[in-house]
Formats: C-alpha cells, sequence, structure tokens
C-alpha cells in the first residue's frame, strides 16, 4: 500500500531546463522551488529537499520530452504521473504563460486532483511505436515529393492521362521520356524524379521492418487477431496495438470510443441537448487508421481470400467478432447512404463502432509477457 502523500510536485520539463513547483498537502499556497539543469542528479538533488520519495507526487505534461522522465523517478521509488496536456483545466483570464507560471499550476491542480494522467507504454511497445510513426513520415514524406513533382510538371503544361500514376510502370515511361527545353529544369525534374524514388523505397524498408519486428515481439498475438477485421491490414493493426498497448485497460468500449475523439461533443442546457462535430482528442494515429478502415465496409459482408488466410489460425470466438463487425458495419453503411448522410460522417460513425470491435477483441488476445 502506498505511503499517504505529503506534497505535490509539478515539473516543467523542458530540453535543457526543468521549472519545479510544490504544493504541500492541506490549503497551503503552493510555492516555486527553483529551476534546474537537465540532468536526473539535479533534480534529484531538488526533490530531496522536499520530503521522502515515496511520500511525493510528481507529475509533468505529456511533450516532447517523452516518458523517460517518469520512468528513471519510478525506479528511484518515485511516485511519478504524466498528465494530458489537452485535459489541464484554463481559467479565462489567464494571460501570462511562464515556466515558473505552469509549474505552480501543476502542482496545484495535481493537489486536487484535476489532472488525467496518461497511460505511460511498455518500453517494448514504445519501440514499436516510434518505428509505425516513422513509417508515417516517410509516407508523408513520400506524398510531398510526388506532389512536388507534379507541380513542377504542371506548371510546363506536361500531364499524365492515364489511369493511374506512381505504381503502374506506363506511368514510369512517360516520366522517362519527359524533356524540357533547358538543361538547368531536365536538372530540377531529375532531382525530384529520384526524391520520389527514394521516398517510395524508404517507404517499403520501414514497412518491411514493421513486419519483422512484430513477429518476434510481445504484440504479435493481438495484432494478428485485430487483422481478422476488414480495412486492418498489419501495419494498421501495428498501429493500433503500437498506440494503445493493452486494450484491457479500457474498462468500456464508450472509453476507448472517448479516448479516440471519436464521440460527439455536447452542449447540452436544461432541456435543450444539441451535438456536434466529434471531440477529435486523444491519439489521431489509431483514429486515422480506424477512419480509413472504415471504409472497406461499405462492401457487402464477405470473407475475401486475403481475409480467410488471415483468419486460419484464429479461434472461433475471434472470427465470430471479425464476422459480426462485418454484418453490422456494412449493414449500418447501407443504412446511413439511404439517409442521405454526408460520406465522411458515414465513416466516422463506422469507425466508432469499429473501436467497440477492437475493444471486444483486445479483451480476449493481450500482449504476451
Amino acid at each position: 500500500m502506498h505511503e499517504p502523500i505529503t506534497g505535490f510536485v509539478g515539473l516543467d520539463v523542458h530540453a535543457e531546463s526543468t521549472a519545479i513547483g510544490f504544493a504541500a498537502a492541506g490549503r497551503e499556497a503552493p510555492r516555486f522551488v527553483g529551476t534546474v539543469g537537465p540532468k536526473l542528479a539535479e533534480l534529484k538533488k531538488a526533490l530531496r529537499k522536499l520530503g521522502e520519495p515515496r511520500g511525493l507526487l510528481i507529475v509533468y505534461e505529456a511533450g516532447p520530452c517523452g516518458y523517460g522522465l517518469a520512468r528513471e523517478l519510478s525506479a528511484e521509488d518515485y511516485r511519478c504521473e504524466v498528465v494530458a496536456p489537452s485535459r489541464i483545466p484554463h481559467r479565462p483570464a489567464e494571460r501570462v504563460k511562464t515556466d515558473r507560471r505552469d509549474a505552480l499550476k501543476l502542482a496545484s491542480l495535481a493537489r486536487a486532483g484535476e489532472l488525467v494522467p496518461v497511460s505511460i507504454p511498455d518500453e517494448r511497445d514504445e519501440a514499436i511505436r516510434d518505428l509505425s510513426r516513422a513509417r508515417v513520415d516517410a509516407v508523408r514524406a513520400r506524398l510531398k515529393s510526388r506532389q512536388q513533382l507534379k507541380a513542377l510538371l504542371l506548371r510546363h503544361g506536361r500531364r499524365y492521362t492515364g489511369r493511374s500514376s506512381w505504381t503502374a510502370a506506363a506511368h514510369q515511361r512517360y516520366l522517362a521520356a519527359v524533356s524540357f527545353a533547358h538543361p538547368a529544369q531536365d536538372i530540377a525534374f531529375e532531382e525530384y524524379r529520384q526524391a520520389v524514388s527514394e521516398g517510395e523505397l524508404r517507404v517499403q524498408r520501414l514497412s518491411h521492418t514493421v513486419a519483422q519486428q512484430v513477429q518476434c515481439r510481445r504484440m504479435q498475438p493481438v495484432v494478428s487477431a485485430l487483422m481478422t477485421l476488414r480495412g486492418l491490414d498489419l501495419v494498421a493493426a501495428t498501429t493500433v496495438v503500437a498506440e494503445l498497448g493493452d486494450l484491457k485497460r479500457f474498462a468500456h468500449p464508450r472509453e476507448l470510443m472517448s479516448y479516440l475523439g471519436l464521440v460527439p461533443s455536447e452542449h447540452t442546457s436544461g432541456p435543450n441537448r444539441r451535438l456536434g462535430a466529434i471531440t477529435k482528442t486523444g491519439n489521431t494515429h489509431v483514429r486515422r487508421v480506424l477512419i480509413e478502415a472504415a471504409w472497406n465496409y461499405r462492401f457487402p459482408a464477405r470473407v475475401s481470400r486475403v481475409l480467410q488466410v488471415r483468419q486460419e489460425n484464429q479461434s472461433p470466438a475471434i472470427r465470430a467478432i471479425a464476422w459480426r463487425a462485418q454484418l453490422r458495419l456494412s449493414h449500418r453503411y447501407r443504412r446511413l447512404k439511404a439517409r442521405g448522410l454526408q460520406h465522411n460522417k458515414i465513416c466516422v460513425a463506422l469507425a466508432r463502432e469499429l473501436a467497440g470491435f477492437i475493444w471486444d477483441i483486445g479483451r480476449q488476445v493481450g500482449p504476451s509477457h
């Protein structure tokens, strides 16, 4: 059992400095302790003056500095929580923001119980998450290089009239035959072409590496189980598991839907209830993957050959969940389409329900230890 908390410490963490605020248990006003450098030894020296490690609750915002500090402090027997920045209360009159004020505010809100901690991922899961996000960045860079090449061609009236670009051999032959009046333009065009080729190779390398790493990692069972769902291939399923971790931490599917920002916003006052756009809070990577996967349910429910291969080594319970998902989501797509609902709204509605089926599979198959 944890010892009672005697003090609350708020840290405003940056790459080169950390501001420290302290609030003692009770109603005493929080005080500013000072600012230390990036080394853990400097922070520990300041924390020792505030009390015993087990009697302190340390909080800091999730951000670019990651979870390393929380793991290091936990190893030193401190209680440390990483809190969600989007869930920190803000007063309308706040117009001044400094490291000192942020640290004091975190300490005060931690004492009041107004902060929402985020789940600190397992280091092994975080490694796959970094690899998955590197692939997403590579895909975006590839798209940007393609847009730049097409912009150059468009400026000079060169339009490709074929059906498909980039993946078809005919498009590559078309690009190879392009030439310009001036050598400088030919050089610029070739540089853009090489950037596109390098981007494609980078995406392929990272996709192959993701597949290799997942096969030998503890998340492989749940990734394989999620791949029984239509629209979730290896990369998409890996993204879901790497970003969310153990799905058993969500007690109800509505918690997962809310965490992903797929639930509608609401403004209710008295008898008037108004629902708005989705909240878009939480993990953007998984929300994007689910909305893209929802597009596959516009087709009638069926188990294709690719899906059959994915489901062959899965238990009957997992296959039953995947089939129920197809039946429900395909039927729901047709119903919403018949109502004349906008396509994007339909995909969001299906993504929200797809999250429920993912939660159901995650309850039965978790990461191995």
